[in-house]
């Protein structure tokens, strides 16, 4: 996905197979969509600011001080929400 145009509608299914993707990856086996990786104890804090920078480059969306909340990031489906809410915020603003 290109992130330069920030104007780009961002597609839920996109987005929710683009999560699946690279939490498969960071957890070595894939997240059901409300499967709560921190809780389980599969990532460390390290990759919560990981998954942040990941979210912030992949989708061209700004994750503020504001936005640091751990329920945002603990599940795909989450992710997935705070991600689109995060992009359609963006394109209201452009």
């Amino acid at each position: 996905m290109d992130t330069s145009n920030a104007t780009e509608a961002v597609d839920a299914t996109a987005v929710t197979e683009g999560l699946r993707t690279y939490l498969t990856g960071a957890l070595g086996r894939e997240p059901g969509p409300d499967e709560d990786y921190f809780a389980l104890g599969l990532v460390t804090s390290l990759f919560a600011i990981e998954l942040v920078n990941f979210v912030e480059q992949r989708y061209g969306i700004e994750v503020t001080v504001d936005d640091l909340d751990l329920d945002h990031f603990r599940t795909l489906g989450r992710l997935r929400d705070f991600v689109l809410a995060k992009a359609a915020s963006r394109g209201a603003a452009a």
